[in-house]
């Protein structure tokens, strides 16, 4: 993978990532992610120029710590770890984040990267079990460009934010004809303390079934709304804006128990976007 990923639009994918991380799935997580971007600008969602994180399950962890840090990421910048129990295993997931003013950030390399790795032999066994490879590329999350803040305070842009994203989850599911995971929006906690908030949020989410949204306080504050566009937890979306912190522990506990896994079975073959 050393030729060049980019869409109309500014979407980039890393030129040279296998000369960073050899990794024998990222070819097709690249193409999915490129036809994902491709389907999402056709369904009128707006994707930043790279990633908004890429998740890569690792043992040991240096594997893929010591390559990132030659890209000019900062390995556990937030000062925190995120346990992650996928398929009833225990992983830890340190994330590591590349500055977004950097000319690595500028060719598509991913603005986070969650290095997952398992707790003990039997996270380990699970792991290797499924033949990706050590490591191998879970899934990329493609970034949304947030709507405007404009004049709203607090309680009315967290409103906005997830009634926009989950117009962009049902226009995305038209186009990319599978069916997406559950809308997780991790909100300031100004928006969930709110008054209004209990009375006035099942509006935002109409249409959607009770185990298809889940709201959350986000740890730190800002807003991280993500969801899955492709079965088997391979590609997922999402909307960030004033977080301080990779991800939301909530969340993280979540997805990793709902809405991923280590099988994802054969997925979509793709020939290498980057060659």
């Amino acid at each position: 993978m050393s030729g060049s990923g980019s869409l109309s639009g500014g979407f980039e994918l890393p030129r040279n990532f296998s000369d960073v991380l050899p990794i024998a799935n990222a070819a097709d997580r690249f193409g999915e992610a490129l036809d994902v971007a491709r389907k999402s600008a056709e369904a009128g969602v707006e994707i930043e120029l790279a990633p908004d994180h890429a998740a890569i399950f690792t043992d040991p962890p240096q594997l893929v710590a010591g390559p990132l840090k030659s890209v000019g990421y900062d390995l556990g910048w937030d000062t925190r770890c995120y346990p992650s129990p996928v398929d009833g295993c225990d992983y830890i997931n340190v994330s590591a984040r590349l500055d977004p003013g950097s000319a690595a950030y500028q060719e598509g390399w991913f603005r986070y990267v969650a290095v997952v790795h398992p707790v003990d032999e039997a996270a380990s066994r699970q792991m290797l079990s499924q033949g990706y490879g050590n490591p191998f590329l879970h899934h990329l999350t493609l970034g949304v460009v947030p709507p405007e803040r404009g004049g709203d305070d607090e309680f009315r842009y967290g409103e906005r934010v997830v009634r926009f994203m989950v117009d962009a989850r049902r226009r995305m599911a038209e186009v990319i004809g599978d069916e997406p995971g559950t809308l997780i929006a991790a909100l300031p906690s100004e928006v969930v303390g709110d008054s209004r908030f209990a009375e006035e949020s099942p509006g935002w989410v109409e249409g959607l079934g009770d185990g298809e949204f889940q709201f959350q306080v986000m740890q730190g504050g800002g807003y991280l709304v993500q969801y899955f566009v492709l079965t088997g937890g391979r590609i997922e979306v999402a909307l960030r804006s004033g977080t301080c912190q990779t991800f939301n522990p909530l969340s993280v506990d979540k997805i990793s128990r709902d809405e991923i896994s280590t099988v994802q079975g054969d997925g979509v073959g793709h020939e290498d976007p980057l060659m």
